[in-house]
């Protein structure tokens, strides 16, 4: 099966179960906060995928670095992960729950690539254009990447549009090369 098949299949029961019990938003910031500190430490990150340490061990970790700071429901959700052997996935699953969070509250998950970090007058205007293709509130990620050298890329959820200098180089690169 694949990952993301699995991450579903233990997130989805992770947002109704936090839905029920009404503490869905703080849940939500939980796993907010893992996938940061996943991302930002990647000794973190490896040690839930590590094969050589033991899923008890890494059960005991998860414990001491997040007991009294999550919510009991989150704690309940790691343990039962890692006591079945999943917790190589933790950290999937918790992207994938805040995907489901995120399609549950109506908001569409929007990506924009640009050369510089976006000011607030870039980043109003990119949300405005994001809901004027979706017709949902957009939650926007800009990412960095240099090499595109001027532009943009857009990406809502599998539509790409792609303005940077970088792209229209590359489509003049194809069009000469074929004739």
């Amino acid at each position: 099966m694949s990952t993301g098949r699995i991450a579903v299949r233990y997130a989805t029961p992770i947002l109704e179960l936090a839905e029920e019990r009404k503490v869905l938003d703080k849940v939500k910031a939980d796993m907010e906060t893992f996938t940061t500190i996943c991302s930002e430490s990647r000794d973190f990150s490896l040690m839930l995928k590590s094969p050589i340490i033991p899923h008890a061990k890494k059960a005991e970790i998860l414990k001491k670095i997040f007991a009294k700071k999550v919510d009991d429901l989150t704690l309940q959700a790691f343990d039962i992960i890692a006591i079945k052997s999943r917790e190589d996935l933790l950290e999937d699953i918790a992207r994938e729950f805040l995907h489901l969070y995120n399609q549950k509250k109506g908001l569409a998950e929007v990506s924009v690539t640009t050369p510089t970090k976006l000011d607030k007058t870039l980043t109003k205007a990119f949300e405005k254009f994001a809901k004027e293709i979706t017709g949902k509130d957009p939650i926007l990620e800009n990412k960095v990447d240099p090499e595109l050298i001027g532009g943009y890329i857009l990406k809502v959820g599998d539509r790409q549009i792609d303005e940077s200098i970088s792209g229209q180089l590359k489509e003049l690169k194809l069009k000469f090369s074929k004739k």
